[in-house]
């Protein structure tokens, strides 16, 4: 059965990396000695070893040893026999693209299915989709298909936002209110140019908020509603403890 933690972003503002869900985390990996780490999407093109060593401080914390998949000498026979995975944020097409590089793709998606608990932070959330097609990252690499795990029936646009009028306020110059209004209508824009080519529905996930997932029951967690965007339909805002069902 699924157990997975699935999560906009590894931190918030005004908290350390993985603060804001700490509790959550201990919970989830609670039977977890070494975890196993993929730093594929490398963040600000900083080396694996770097990322892992980051990674590693934080859950020293939670008395859990870290060791990196590019660390073992079969990764693909590898994360079917590891104890939790965690997949970190970064650049989502540079991410995918090593997962196919390295033939992980499907091996993965057993390892989840047989139960082993996995996070996903930004890029390692969007991955959790039926493809990467929704992430907002620069194309920095082609990987070989933006197909990905599928291991929820949607896509995830992480970092999500609103374009909320009430952001816009009185004192704002003219040059002000247009930038603004732009930034914060963009992303709802965007996934509706998604859906006139596609039918996978999405699910914008914004800062602060996760999805727990058990087998295929999926709850949104944290302080904030979460976004869900279906072709030819309004779209519907979900509050935190409400589960997911499409």
């Amino acid at each position: 059965m699924k157990k997975m933690i699935i999560a906009s972003s590894s931190a918030v503002l005004g908290s350390g990396y993985l603060e804001y869900f700490l509790d959550a985390i201990q919970m989830h990996f609670k039977n977890v000695k070494t975890l196993t780490f993929i730093p594929y999407a490398r963040p600000s093109g900083i080396s694996y070893d770097v990322y892992t060593a980051i990674v590693a401080k934080a859950f020293a914390k939670m008395d859990i040893t870290v060791k990196g998949i590019h660390e073992f000498e079969n990764p693909k026979k590898a994360i079917l026999n590891v104890d939790g995975i965690f997949t970190g944020g970064g650049n989502t097409f540079e991410l995918v693209n090593q997962i196919y590089k390295n033939d992980l793709l499907e091996n993965l998606k057993m390892a989840i299915e047989s139960g082993i608990p996995y996070l996903g932070t930004s890029a390692g959330s969007n991955i959790c989709g039926v493809n990467m097609m929704n992430t907002n990252d620069m194309p920095v690499v082609y990987p070989p298909s933006y197909n990905t795990l599928g291991c929820v029936p949607f896509n995830i646009n992480a970092h999500y936002i609103d374009p909320e009028e009430d952001a816009l306020q009185k004192g704002d110059t003219k040059e002000g209110m247009f930038i603004k209004k732009h930034l914060l209508k963009g992303r709802k824009t965007k996934i509706k140019e998604f859906h006139f080519y596609n039918d996978i529905p999405v699910l914008g996930i914004r800062e602060g908020s996760w999805l727990s997932v058990e087998g295929a029951k999926i709850i949104l967690e944290g302080d904030l509603k979460a976004t869900l965007f279906q072709k030819n339909s309004s779209p519907i805002d979900l509050k935190s403890g409400e589960e997911i069902s499409i």
